[in-house]
C-alpha cells in the first residue's frame, strides 16, 4: 500500500526474494522493483519532480571489486565483461522499447529509505524514458518513471500501448521526515507503532497537498482503512 513505513525484512518478504541490489528488473518474470534515497548521504541523485508525480533515478555504479577503488570515477556500465546486460541496460532497453512504441510501459515498485531501518513503499511506477548523462567525469544513466495508481495487469508492460494508468503522487522526504518526527512515529489516533501508514488528511482527489506536513499524518492501518471508509 502506497505510503506504507515498511522494514527491510518485509519488502523482502513482500517480493518474495532478498533485494540486496538497488536495481532488481522484473522480479520473477512480473514487475521490476528499486530502492531509491534522496537524503543527503547517498549514494545516488535521486529527484522527485512534478509534486510527487515523477521519479528521476539514477543508474548504479561498477560494484567495487579489485581493482576498483572508486567507481564513481567510472562509466555506469551497460553490459558485464561477458556481453550480458547489467541492471542499467535491462532498464535502459525496456525504456528506450517504451519511446519506440514497440511495447507497453514498464511496471516498477518503489521503495524508498527515509531514515536508517525505516523504509515507506511508494507504491508503482511505469517506467517511461532513460538516457545518459556526462558529469565531465564519466557517464551515468538516468531513468523517468511516473506515478500511477495500483496495476492489477501486469501483462500490460509487454503489450504496445500508449495509455497511462491514472497518475498518482507521492509524499516529499522532508514531508514525511518532518511529519514521522512530529507525531513520534506512532499512530496520532492510538499510539500504535506498527503497521504505519502516512496518510493525507484532506486525500489529493480532493484537493489535499502532498507537499505540506500539515496534511499528512501517521496512521496505523485499523484507523487508516476506518478513515478511508468514511470518505465519501
Amino acid at each position: 500500500m502506497r505510503g506504507k513505513v515498511i522494514s527491510y525484512l518485509e519488502m523482502c518478504h513482500k517480493e518474495g526474494t532478498s533485494l540486496q541490489r538497488g536495481m532488481n528488473f522484473r522480479l520473477k518474470g512480473h514487475h521490476s522493483v528499486i530502492l531509491m534515497s534522496v537524503r543527503p548521504n547517498s549514494p545516488y541523485r535521486d529527484e522527485v519532480q512534478d509534486d510527487g508525480a515523477v521519479l528521476i533515478y539514477e543508474g548504479h555504479d561498477e560494484p567495487k571489486r579489485k581493482g576498483i577503488s572508486d567507481p564513481k570515477v567510472l562509466d555506469q556500465p551497460e553490459r558485464l565483461p561477458s556481453g550480458t546486460l547489467t541492471e542499467n541496460g535491462k532498464f535502459h532497453k525496456a525504456a528506450q522499447g517504451f519511446k519506440a512504441g514497440t511495447k507497453g510501459p514498464d511496471i516498477v515498485q518503489v521503495y524508498e529509505k527515509i531514515k536508517a531501518g525505516i523504509w515507506t513503499d511508494n507504491g508503482f511506477f511505469h517506467l517511461v524514458d532513460s538516457w545518459t548523462e556526462n558529469d565531465g567525469v564519466r557517464s551515468f544513466f538516468k531513468f523517468k518513471l511516473v506515478a500511477v495508481e495500483d496495476v492489477s495487469d501486469e501483462s500490460a508492460a509487454e503489450e504496445v500501448s500508449s495509455r497511462f494508468a491514472e497518475r498518482s503522487r507521492i509524499i516529499p522526504t522532508s514531508v514525511k521526515l518532518e511529519v514521522w518526527a512530529r507525531d513520534g512515529g506512532k499512530c496520532v489516533t492510538c499510539g500504535a507503532t506498527d503497521e504505519l501508514h502516512f496518510d493525507h488528511i484532506l486525500p489529493y482527489s480532493k484537493g489535499g497537498t502532498s507537499l505540506k506536513a500539515e496534511n499528512v499524518q501517521l496512521l496505523c492501518a485499523r484507523h487508516n482503512l476506518s478513515k478511508s471508509a468514511k470518505i465519501q
